[in-house]
């Protein structure tokens, strides 16, 4: 499903321990486009399953995300959305993907997935690594695929109500204001040929203050709303057509002091984002060993904000996106062991963006299209070893032609054995063509002192990934992994300042552009752990080693800790139904920039959840997020950790199905 509302929906599973479904035997199909298990596919892939979803009350995908080993989630700058980071590359070279099809950016360059409600989610799926040979453009750094369950006949439901409170964090000052809260719904309706899901959700917080007297609000305040439908349509057998409507709104405020003339100005933002999307599609078997599966999108993005203070309103921007793609793809089978693949893209995206009735890209409204042609062999000679091969060519309307290969592999160490050991590789190339707002964009804030300028001439992004892993599986019961990466880019875009330009200005404004100025290097190793050592209780760990540097200067690049570090631990509390759960966060410091003199200091935090199921259709669940209540020191504007500080909510999950 390609809309926004994105959840569990029928019967409650509020999974608290008599299931003994195995992480490793969950399925996933974005590292290969066909289906495999987490433990046989040939390309690492992460999953973020329906049962962690339930168990950490996940609201949006930001927050399903949090946990998973070597993401970060990155505070949007100017925003109160969160963007993906992962093995050292920035969010505008992660592609994020909704059962396969793109989302649209809300900053021009990365998705804010704290957008992006949990409603009809059976997974979130999380490939780290160039996926530019199967996905395009602007998936240097991974792919995360949210994938959404199918509409099962019958009727059935799910209510889901949740609120909160900061505490003394509260704008309001009151401890025992609901500072946050939500409710989301769907419902199916399907007899075996037609069928018929709708979703929404709303959420709303009041922000976020530890000085509720004062007028600056760390913790922006929004409502979002989010609609979904789709309606299926099954005629026979191997057949299935497809339309998805969606819709999401938000409105948000901040409010913060400025410096300026020197005085102290009290100042904030109102922001107002409009998406909608419609998807239609279809997957059809056309003999026993050939299905075609095809998709039409089109997505509008509308984002307004303004500024003001005391003197009235300025800044007022308004920007407008438009998103348009054609895909088809074929799969046939060829003989005992070859899955052959072959699919090509079309796509066109347009932006326009003004300010005061003033354009700020460089000759008015900016577009780019693309041909896209990928084929790829899943081959699998013996039992121990398969081979997945891949090439993707792409004719840009701006850069001309490029080509992307990978080739993936894994091999049986022990076939057999109860504790079953492998081995991973993969080597692909990624790419990723300049967007419009880096190439056009101009962005003024000369009353600030600088200005950010786009540049028609950009070069487009390439690189190379390689990744190396071993693995064991005990009786899917136990597992261990290890995995070696390295990422090498080129051509790398970055904002630079531009003493020519400053110069002719005259003025003391700064003059930053963008331009190809670093060659990077990311590598490190990541491991994760598991052991489902009882019936309801399991023990999962991860830790992920990051070396991210400017292969031109030797520094590091900044805002990438070294070390992060990930701990879950689930139990049965004794009472028939109640479970809990313990999530730790760790990550070290981080420089500021590139100079190296000023870090960002490291931090931990900790969740408690708690779910009681009461029979097989209602679930009250609770928790408190980031128990040891960690914050960043709002004083200091070279400190990155959490910007909530403890959280105390309360929940329940009505569920019907007949």
């Amino acid at each position: 499903m390609a809309t926004f509302a994105l959840g569990a929906c029928g019967r409650v599973a509020a999974d608290t321990g008599a299931t003994t479904t195995s992480y490793l035997d969950e399925i996933v199909v974005t590292g290969t486009r066909s289906n495999r298990t987490i433990g046989d596919t040939p390309v690492r892939t992460e999953v973020v399953t329906r049962k962690e979803l339930e168990k950490t009350h996940a609201r949006n995908v930001a927050e399903a995300l949090e946990n998973v080993p070597g993401l970060q989630l990155r505070a949007i700058h100017g925003k109160a959305g969160q963007e993906v980071w992962m093995q050292g590359i920035s969010a505008d070279r992660v592609l994020i993907l909704v059962d396969g099809l793109p989302m649209t950016a809300t900053t021009g360059s990365a998705v804010d997935v704290s957008q992006l409600a949990l409603l009809d989610v059976k997974r979130i799926e999380v490939v780290k690594g160039a996926g530019s040979a199967q996905y395009g453009s602007a998936a240097i750094g991974g792919v995360i695929n949210v994938i959404t369950r199918d509409i099962k006949p019958g009727v059935s439901g799910e209510l889901t109500l949740d609120g909160g409170s900061y505490g003394d964090q509260n704008p309001s000052a009151e401890n025992p204001d609901l500072a946050r809260y939500g409710a989301r719904a769907s419902v199916d309706m399907a007899s075996e040929q037609l069928r018929l899901r709708l979703s929404g959700s709303h959420q709303h917080t009041d922000g976020l203050d530890p000085e509720p007297a004062t007028w600056a609000r760390p913790g922006d305040e929004y409502d979002r709303n989010q609609f979904s439908s789709r309606l299926e349509w099954r005629p026979s057998d191997g057949q299935r057509l497809f339309a998805e409507l969606g819709y999401f709104d938000e409105a948000s405020g901040s409010r913060f002091l400025t410096a300026k003339a020197g005085t102290t100005l009290k100042q904030g933002k109102e922001e107002s984002v409009e998406r909608q999307r419609a998807v239609l599609g279809g997957k059809h078997s056309l003999t026993e060993q050939q299905t075609l599966t095809w998709n039409l999108l089109r997505e509008d993005l509308q984002d307004d904000t303004y500024k003001y203070s005391a003197f009235g309103t300025f800044d007022q921007r308004q920007a407008s996106q438009e998103l348009s793609q054609a895909s088809v793809h074929t799969e046939v089978t060829v003989g005992d062991d070859h899955l052959l693949m072959v699919g090509a893209d079309l796509h066109h995206e347009t932006l326009e963006q003004s300010v005061d009735g003033a354009s700020e890209l460089v000759g008015g409204e900016r577009s780019r299209n693309s041909k896209e042609l990928w084929l790829q062999d899943t081959w699998m000679p013996t039992e121990r070893w398969e081979w997945v091969a891949g090439l993707r060519g792409q004719r840009d309307s701006d850069f001309g032609n490029h080509y992307a290969p990978k080739l993936s592999t894994r091999y049986e160490l022990t076939p057999g054995w109860a504790a079953s050991q492998y081995l991973r590789a993969s080597w692909s190339g990624g790419y990723r063509v300049p967007n419009l707002k880096e190439r056009y964009f101009r962005f003024d804030h000369s009353q600030l002192g600088y200005v950010v300028q786009g540049n028609p001439d950009l070069r487009p992004e390439v690189s190379q990934n390689l990744q190396l892993g071993w693995g064991v599986n005990y009786l899917s019961a136990g597992w261990f992994e290890i995995n070696a990466y390295q990422n090498l880019i080129e051509d790398l875009i970055q904002t630079q300042f531009d003493p020519v330009a400053t110069a002719i200005r005259g003025d003391g404004v700064d003059v930053h552009r963008y331009a190809n100025v670093d060659n990077a290097r990311t590598r490190g190793v990541e491991t994760t752990a598991g052991w489902q050592f009882a019936p309801g209780w399991e023990l999962t760990a991860g830790y992920t080693y990051t070396d991210a540097e400017d292969r031109a200067t030797g520094k590091a690049l900044p805002k990438r800790p070294r070390h992060q570090a990930r701990l879950g631990l689930d139990g049965q509390a004794g009472i028939p139904g109640l479970s809990w759960s313990v999530r730790l966060r760790n990550q070290s410091s981080e420089f500021v920039d590139t100079n190296e003199a000023m870090k960002s200091p490291g931090y931990t935090t900790v969740d408690l959840k708690l779910n009681q199921a009461l029979g097989d259709n209602l679930r009250l669940f609770a928790g408190i997020d980031n128990v040891t209540d960690k914050q960043r020191d709002f004083d200091d504007s070279d400190d990155f950790g959490p910007v909530a500080g403890r959280f105390v909510y309360l929940g329940a999950t009505l569920g019907f199905s007949k």
